[in-house]
């Protein structure tokens, strides 16, 4: 079962190595090993919240977010993200671009440096729309009760959490972004920059998130309707496409996670930066971690840990809270990468002995006064 899930991330990391040592020798090599550590540190929280969207899929889309979504997070995040920003920003075509990073190293990174308020606006604003419309909803199972009761009787309130993250946006763009340093050290104003950002990031959400939200809803009649066409088939004898048997809902699920796993690449190709400014190095050390990411995303799914450890989920929605904070404070003020990191990994371990303690509750207390037990176990 392991062997089977993360097969493909064992040969990407052995030939991404092989391929470092090539290009830049035993220090490239250690650079590359170095990022992708980073990556799957700073992803963790990403494989938990994937896992309880990819389990509401079938095995033919968990297979395409395993192979065409594994090249647009490996070709796509991790190495043509950081060349588009840089002719965005720059005003370069995509050749020129290629080219200043391949060639102009100090200059590409100071061109992505500059930049980064704008990625910083977007991605936090999508990741603090997804953190609002967790927390403001009602569930059955509260990890922080005293947090979560009150927040899910204020989610009642329509368009609630798009008001809070217009707030921030406005406050962050009034405060931080209008003191934000340039790179050298001069002051620039970028409030106009981060309100643009920040609203397209909000309108992504929203579309890609309306959109998932509205087949979701329908997945159960989709299901029930294949199902039906499945049985037919098999009484014909002719063979449907996978794509048609997969619906419309697994489809635009699967969109929203290839944007929801690009918004949580932001914090990784920025931080990357810190540690090397090649742009070869980084996209193997990235591609690597972004492989296991996935890879632990569908073990996850396939182990239903998240059904036998129920606040892991909420755990990782604290954590991406955490993250949309800091994006958003780091475009005036810098924040060491392990500090990122160690949030998320913090909050989820957390999660996780609260689940493991709940469980144990249950257990002892028997199926008489599992409710009793649910309670106490809790935050």
């Amino acid at each position: 079962m392991l062997l089977k899930t993360f097969g493909w991330s064992f040969a990407v990391t052995a030939l991404g190595l092989v391929a470092a040592v090539f290009y830049g020798g035993w220090e490239a090599f250690g650079v590359v090993a170095i990022l992708a550590v980073l990556e799957i540190s700073l992803s963790f929280d990403n494989a938990v919240v994937n896992a309880g969207i990819l389990k509401k899929m079938n095995a033919f889309w968990q297979k395409i977010f395993l192979t065409v979504g594994v090249l647009i997070a490996v070709f796509g995040m991790r190495l043509v993200f950081p060349v588009v920003i840089v002719a965005l920003t720059a005003k370069l075509n995509p050749y020129d671009a290629v080219h200043l990073a391949l060639t102009d190293k100090d200059r590409y990174q100071q061109l992505v440096t500059d930049a980064h308020p704008a990625i910083a606006a977007f991605g936090g604003m999508f990741l603090l729309m997804i953190f609002l419309d967790f927390i403001f909803e009602d569930r059955d199972i509260q990890w922080l009760r005293w947090i979560e009761r009150p927040l899910a009787k204020l989610g009642k309130v329509d368009m609630l959490s798009v008001c809070i993250s217009l707030i921030v946006l406005l406050i962050t763009s009034f405060t931080f972004a209008t003191h934000a340093h340039q790179h050298g050290g001069a002051h620039v104003d970028k409030a106009q920059t981060v309100l643009i950002a920040g609203i397209a990031g909000l309108i992504t959400y929203m579309v890609v998130g309306g959109l998932s939200g509205y087949f979701e809803d329908r997945l159960e009649e989709e299901e029930e309707r294949e199902h039906e066409e499945e049985e037919e088939a098999a009484r014909t004898g002719k063979k449907r496409s996978p794509v048609v048997l997969a619906g419309q809902a697994a489809f635009f699920m699967f969109l929203y996670l290839e944007v929801l796993d690009a918004s949580f690449s932001f914090d990784g190709v920025i931080g990357a930066f810190a540690i090397t400014n090649d742009i070869v190095m980084m996209a193997l050390g990235l591609g690597i971690g972004a492989m296991y990411v996935r890879s632990l995303t569908v073990y996850l799914v396939r182990q239903g840990t998240l059904d036998d450890y129920v606040y892991l989920e909420h755990g990782a929605h604290y954590a991406i809270g955490a993250l949309a904070v800091i994006l958003m404070v780091t475009i005036q003020y810098e924040i060491n990468e392990v500090i990122t990191g160690l949030v998320g990994v913090v909050l989820i371990a957390w999660s996780f002995w609260s689940s493991v303690r709940r469980n144990r509750a249950l257990a002892a207390a028997g199926d008489g006064s599992g409710e009793k037990a649910e309670v106490s176990s809790g935050v």
